[in-house]
């Protein structure tokens, strides 16, 4: 099934420790809180972002936001859309 195209991440902004503002294809802007997720998931692949240096390392790849060469750390487009923050 193609991913519908207004769920593409067009922009990324790391506003503060684990926040960004994410800005979506059809230009809908959503600021989520990734810190929940990172303290309560913790995993040696993860630990890492939570240090905000390395929080902040994040790209787009393929209209999501990933982190790591692997894409390490990476998050369902529909739910960041919602503007659900991962817990």
């Amino acid at each position: 099934m193609k991913a519908k195209y207004y769920l593409n991440i067009v922009k990324a902004e790391h506003l503060n420790d684990y926040t960004v503002r994410l800005t979506f294809a059809d230009h809908t802007v959503r600021d989520i809180d990734f810190g929940m997720f990172l303290l309560n998931h913790s995993h040696p692949q993860h630990n890492k972002y939570l240090n905000p240096f390395y929080f902040s390392k994040f790209r787009i790849k393929n209209g999501n936001i990933v982190w790591g060469k692997n894409a390490d750390l990476s998050f369902h487009e529909e739910e960041l859309y919602q503007g659900i923050n991962p817990i």
